[in-house]
């Protein structure tokens, strides 16, 4: 389901104002994410920062070149993977049809060519999922100013993927059993703990990858490198 939202209290620029003198009063943010929990994390950030006000979010590509004409957003908060098209092809959109729009990418990948195309494509700065939320704010700010060179929230050398991504021990252990393709009941007796814990779990999981369920969380586990391969077993 397509669903696009526009803060309608939110009183569009006219055309022509300039956007740096704005700043002062609030700069305004759409989010582009087609995962839930993600959205409200980033609006709960935000929302406790005097300084940024949300004026709409979407959760398909093909609803973000729209609601930035809209809603004439400072900044356009996107995901690289989305229904409809995908984040690089509405950052050069966006780039192309509103130069004045600065484009912060969102992402779970750590990859440096990901993050180099992105930036050379011309986003404002590359963010990664698994930054802390009371960070978020500050790393917008440096968008906006032009002090971003490379991306924002990457693990420190010799960090593990998993824990980049912020899994604990346990969710990783789940996550590797999910990704074997075992049942929550089954995971539950190997870990030897109960099946609604593993459910607890599996929540907080699909909120730090920003995924909503078992197949795209077991996909970007082998993609990302947060679990062994099954061929790197053999």
């Amino acid at each position: 389901m397509l669903v696009w939202s526009e803060q309608r209290y939110s009183r569009p620029r006219a055309s022509g104002d300039d956007r740096s003198s704005d700043y002062d009063s609030g700069m305004r943010v759409l989010i582009a994410d087609d995962h839930r929990l993600i959205v409200e994390g980033v609006k709960r950030a935000l929302e406790e920062a005097p300084d940024f006000e949300v004026v709409g979010e979407c959760n398909s590509g093909s609803q973000v070149l729209p609601l930035v004409g809209r809603t004439n957003p400072d900044i356009v908060l996107l995901d690289l993977r989305m229904p409809g098209a995908d984040g690089l092809a509405c950052l050069s959109r966006i780039r192309k049809q509103h130069p004045d729009v600065k484009v912060v990418v969102l992402s779970v990948s750590t990859d440096e060519n990901v993050i180099q195309t992105v930036l050379k494509r011309g986003a404002s700065a590359f963010i990664v999922k698994s930054i802390n939320p009371i960070d978020l704010p500050s790393a917008l700010r440096q968008a906006v100013d032009g002090t971003v060179y490379s991306a924002i929230g990457l693990p420190d050398p010799g960090e593990s993927a998993a824990r980049a991504a912020g899994l604990t021990e346990r969710e990783t252990a789940i996550l590797a059993a999910l990704a074997r393709g075992l049942s929550n009941e089954a995971i539950g007796k190997e870990l030897w703990v109960a099946e609604q814990t593993v459910k607890f779990h599996l929540t907080n999981i699909y909120r730090k990858l920003g995924v909503s369920n078992r197949t795209e969380a077991a996909r970007l586990a082998y993609q990302n490198g947060l679990v062994e391969s099954p061929i790197d077993d053999r």
